[in-house]
């Protein structure tokens, strides 16, 4: 019963991490199939949380910080480490590789996820951006309902997040994509790998919106409790290749739409 109480806790104090999660679900399954996206959730949990709970004691990848159990007794907690924060690394990963592909292969891409360095690079580097933009609000956590569950023992230089920690998610972004791409080759093209798959216009944005959906979330949350410089330092970041991207898109939905 305890457990019970504990994931129910999780669920309902976390909402959006689990709205997040299902958008994932359904928009991996579309694109590399349901079992695909089963496999990599776990395993990406596991890598997650592993460089989680080595950051809390040795303080790699991520440098050192510390969890605060203030939610010890209302939601899940695996060896000291919020089950909930790992989970985010999933849909991170998925959204930034989408958002990736978008940008280097179009509304057009080939079949599969190809794996190639550059799109891994790349990826990486839209998952740091994004956390970029989360961890210093998560930071803030006391000021909004998620609450304050984390906290380093020396103030960063980024609104209190130390370099380190940005460092550690490019790493891990890279990691966590590779593994994606991999899950897409390695895994059979047949049930129960590719259940659900399928292949509809304009399927190439659904990630991207995701990217965007988490951003627009973390932004909303940031003004929302006052931290207006921390907010338009991550509109600032984030507004030149975004826009790009942008352009690319709608010139490529102009030239499909043209007889």
């Amino acid at each position: 019963m305890d457990f019970l109480n504990l994931l129910w806790g999780t669920l309902t104090l976390r909402p959006y991490v689990f709205a997040f999660l299902a958008c994932y679900l359904v928009m991996g399954t579309l694109d590399f199939g349901l079992g695909r996206a089963l496999v990599f959730l776990v395993l990406g949990y596991l890598l997650a949380w592993t460089a989680e709970f080595s950051s809390i004691h040795t303080g790699f990848p991520f440098g050192l910080y510390l969890y605060i159990p203030a939610t010890l007794d209302r939601e899940l907690w695996v060896f000291g480490v919020p089950f909930m924060d790992s989970l985010s690394y999933v849909f991170l990963t998925y959204a930034g590789l989408a958002t990736a592909r978008l940008a280097l292969e179009g509304l057009d891409p080939g079949p599969g996820w190809p794996r190639s360095w550059g799109l891994t690079l790349l990826s990486a580097t839209f998952i740091m951006t994004l956390d970029v933009i989360i961890d210093p609000v998560a930071l803030r956590g006391y000021r909004w309902f998620l609450g304050q569950i984390y906290g380093y023992p020396e103030p960063g230089v980024y609104f209190g997040v130390p370099l380190s920690n940005f460092a550690g998610w490019w790493l891990m972004g890279a990691v966590l994509t590779r593994l994606l791409q991999s899950l897409s080759h390695l895994l059979p093209p047949r049930p129960p790998w590719n259940l659900g798959q399928r292949r509809l216009r304009l399927q190439p944005l659904l990630g991207p919106a995701l990217y965007l959906g988490i951003l627009a979330f973390n932004l909303a949350v940031t003004f929302a409790i006052g931290e207006d410089l921390l907010g338009w330092a991550g509109i600032f970041i984030c507004t030149p290749f975004l826009s790009w991207l942008a352009i690319q898109t709608i010139r490529e939905l102009r030239k499909a739409g043209s007889p």
